[in-house]
């Protein structure tokens, strides 16, 4: 049993990489130790609070990962939804994001763009869970791709992740109570779901309320994809991380972002040391 919603409610080898292209060059990343907008940065919606993915390009834009069903309408956030019938709040929704001097936009979600395609996939309208938020601006200047702690992503894993390999997080629920070391998490592969689009995994600490969309690197640094889920069983604890390469995918043939990609990170993948 999987609870989707993992949003906090306010009151190449076998496995290999593929390198993304570079972003335009148009964007220009500022430093990573100062940068105040990455990937793990906290996202408020509508009362929820949730934390941003991976950061995304397309001709010249920047947005954000988000899980779809932080934006949800009706399906209580930490109840099981579908997400080819579940409604969604509009695209042009306004979203706050931590560091950015101003409000970011919702560009895309998957479970508006399945619902209009009228997808029927049983496995896409369980595990696609991807949104994207679209910084304004004047915030670029803002924004570093690298993950916080473990660096990278260094490109996009397109074969997902096997069983007992490693992987590695970076989340920012507020249940973290603002402890730091609470935010990178660290742990392995327990198998997938969805003939592939979703991954299950264990780390420690797990991920929580309020931890969706938080990104996850595989054992090379490759983006893995976004935590979408808090499973109950068959391991209580472990979290459902969705399958970014396809996700992605999906997002070029079901949108007006055609060329969206995902930005590699600015510092080196340090997990495996």
């Amino acid at each position: 049993m999987r609870l989707v919603a993992a949003a906090l409610v306010l009151a190449v080898g076998a496995i290999g990489w593929v390198a993304a292209p570079p972003p335009d060059a148009t964007v220009a990343w500022a430093p990573a130790g100062s940068a105040p907008v990455h990937p793990g940065v906290q996202l408020l919606n509508v009362g929820a609070q949730c934390t941003a993915g991976f950061v995304v390009v397309d001709s010249g834009h920047i947005f954000l990962e988000e899980a779809a069903h932080c934006l949800s309408i009706g399906t209580p956030r930490g109840a099981e939804g579908d997400g080819c019938t579940a409604e969604s709040l509009p695209l042009g929704t306004p979203v706050d994001i931590a560091g950015a001097a101003h409000r970011g936009t919702l560009a895309y979600s998957a479970w508006i763009a399945m619902r209009l395609a009228r997808e029927a996939d049983p496995d896409l309208c369980a595990f696609n869970d991807l949104a994207l938020v679209a910084l304004d601006p004047r915030d670029y200047p803002l924004v570093n791709p690298s993950v916080p702690v473990w660096g990278g992503p260094v490109g996009l894993a397109p074969q997902g992740i096997r069983s007992g390999e490693a992987v590695f997080g970076y989340g920012s629920s507020e249940l973290g109570l603002g402890l730091g070391v609470l935010a990178p998490r660290q742990g392995q592969s327990i198998g997938d779901a969805g003939h592939g689009w979703s991954h299950d995994v264990v780390t420690a600490p797990p991920g929580t309320l309020g931890d969706s969309g938080s990104p996850f690197l595989d054992p090379q640094g490759a983006a893995l994809g976004p935590l979408a889920s808090i499973e109950v069983s068959p391991v209580p604890g472990s979290n459902g991380i969705g399958d970014l390469a396809r996700e992605l995918a999906y997002v070029r043939a079901h949108s007006r972002l055609r060329r969206a990609q995902l930005a590699t990170g600015t510092e080196p993948f340090t997990g495996h040391r």
